[in-house]
């Protein structure tokens, strides 16, 4: 039995339908007028237990409202759903002592108490005993770094050390589900990489974890099952390898070269499966490649041949293109080769 089970899972919202001003106010008093919004639209969802899970879609595609239906903050309108064996929205307490939910640019840190207070009023939330807190918390600390965060007031915190703090009190109480929302916002490149390999780690463990986030490198590091959600409802639930395949081959690398290149026709010779192009200045050119007919060791074995090369980047494809492609109707579930 799946871990997370929802079936035809929906949320409508009502709003006031009036006209401005006071006398629309009273209209509306004597003969009220809602319209519906439908925010999620009879989602099925099924998630194992330790499965990682990337859910994904633009701003509005109901995302935030399907995970805090899931986190029983939301009641559904229709549909039904069961996280470990429980109705989210009727045992509220019991379920949020087995999920762990990081939303974005909310906090759940108390404002104005240091990071360590907020820990420890969690600890015994959750009635964590010392001598395992101790514990989780050291396992966080090194890869989270907090000891630096412990001693300081919530509220003092930049973007990248409140995500830092959030993710510790998601994790403190090491549950069994974890709903995370761009848990690497703000984080620097090595702080990133650690957490994304703690996540990981703790998803090999038996943990499940559902990730929202627009970062292509979130989603192929921790995950390997992608949901794309549009206008409430799930337009696309398969193996993410396979999209990525298909879908988001193409990279571009930006070289600077020592001195201008006398053409670059010498390394478009050398490159018949790429498109070179110039760059911003005469010393830098742009080679677009696909990934699956010409590596990125192969670009820049051609483009030392005719040059000193000086610096290298590599532009990944967001998430985003992916998504974008569904909406275009390149990529439809059942499609061959994307199944």
């Amino acid at each position: 039995m799946p871990l997370l089970e929802a079936e035809g899972l929906t949320k409508v919202f009502r709003r006031p339908d009036k006209d401005p001003g006071l006398r629309g106010s009273l209209r509306h008093l004597v003969r009220r007028r809602y319209t519906e919004q439908v925010a999620v639209a009879g989602v099925d969802l099924a998630v194992e237990a330790g499965e990682a899970v990337a859910y994904v879609g633009p701003n509005g595609a109901g995302k935030s409202t399907t995970v805090k239906m899931l986190s029983g903050i939301l009641v559904p309108t229709a549909g039904s759903v069961r996280v470990a064996g429980l109705v989210p929205h009727e045992n509220r307490v019991e379920n949020a002592r087995r999920i762990g939910v990081v939303f974005g640019q909310r906090t759940q840190l108390w404002w104005d108490l240091p990071v360590q207070d907020s820990l420890a009023l969690l600890r015994d939330m959750h009635g964590i005993g010392p001598k395992r807190y101790a514990q989780v918390l050291e396992r966080l600390d090194a890869v989270l770094e907090l000891g630096e965060l412990l001693p300081t007031t919530a509220r003092k915190l930049s973007l990248g050390q409140r995500m830092r703090a959030d993710l510790a009190a998601a994790l403190v109480h090491e549950p069994s589900i974890v709903y995370l929302d761009e848990p690497t916002i703000g984080l620097d490149l090595a702080v990133k990489d650690r957490v994304r390999a703690f996540v990981r780690q703790i998803v090999a463990d038996g943990t499940t974890v559902m990730l929202t986030t627009h970062d292509l490198g979130d989603i192929e590091d921790i995950c390997r099952r992608l949901v794309i959600l549009d206008g409430g409802r799930i337009v696309y639930d398969g193996d993410l390898q396979a999209v990525k395949d298909a879908y988001a081959r193409d990279r571009v690398m930006h070289l600077t070269l020592a001195e201008p290149p006398a053409s670059a026709g010498g390394i478009a010779a050398r490159l018949p499966l790429a498109r070179v192009s110039d760059g911003a200045t005469d010393r830098e050119l742009t080679v677009t490649f696909d990934r699956l007919a010409v590596s990125a060791v192969d670009v820049l074995a051609a483009a030392s041949a005719e040059a000193e090369v000086v610096d290298v980047r590599i532009d990944e494809p967001a998430i985003e293109d992916v998504v974008r492609k569904v909406y275009a109707g390149e990529l439809r579930p059942g499609a061959e080769g994307v199944a």
